[in-house]
C-alpha cells in the first residue's frame, strides 16, 4: 500500500491537470475560477481575495493578477463586485465545477467522503500541534 504523501500529491496532480482540461475552453485556470467563485462570495479588494485563498497565496504569491486578468475580461468591476457577465461567467463556470466535483467523487458514499475529510482533518491537526 502507497503512504498517505503519495495519494494526496497524486490526487493534487490529477485535480489540477483535470480541472485545467475542464476550463481550458474557457481560457481560465483553477486559480481563476477560485478567485471568481471568492469574489462572488464577497470578497472585494486583491487584499480581501488574498486573505480569503491564503493558502493559494503563500504558495504562489498574491491572485492579484488573477484580478486583474477577471477585471480586464468585463467581469469584475471597479468596485471589486461582479458585473452581469462576470455573474453569467460565474454560474456557468460554477455549473462545469459541479460536474467537475461530482466525477471526482464518483462511487464514493457520502459517509465514505465525510470519513476521509475528517481523517484529513485529523492527520492536519496533528502536524499543526508539532
Amino acid at each position: 500500500m502507497k503512504p498517505l504523501g503519495w495519494w494526496l500529491r497524486h490526487l493534487h496532480e490529477l485535480l489540477e491537470s483535470s480541472m485545467a482540461r475542464a476550463l481550458d475552453a474557457q481560457s481560465l485556470t483553477r486559480r481563476h475560477w477560485q478567485v471568481l467563485n471568492t469574489i462572488a462570495l464577497g470578497a472585494h479588494t486583491p487584499e480581501e481575495v488574498d486573505a480569503a485563498m491564503a493558502p493559494f497565496v503563500t504558495g504562489e504569491g498574491s491572485m492579484a493578477p488573477k484580478v486583474a486578468d477577471l477585471r480586464a475580461r468585463g467581469w469584475v468591476a471597479a468596485d471589486g463586485t461582479l458585473t452581469a457577465d462576470g455573474r453569467e461567467a460565474h454560474t456557468r463556470v460554477e455549473a462545469q465545477i459541479k460536474q467537475f466535483r461530482a466525477k471526482a467523487v464518483e462511487g464514493i458514499s457520502d459517509d465514505d467522503y465525510r470519513t476521509t475529510i475528517r481523517t484529513l482533518e485529523r492527520c492536519a491537526a496533528n502536524l499543526e500541534a508539532t
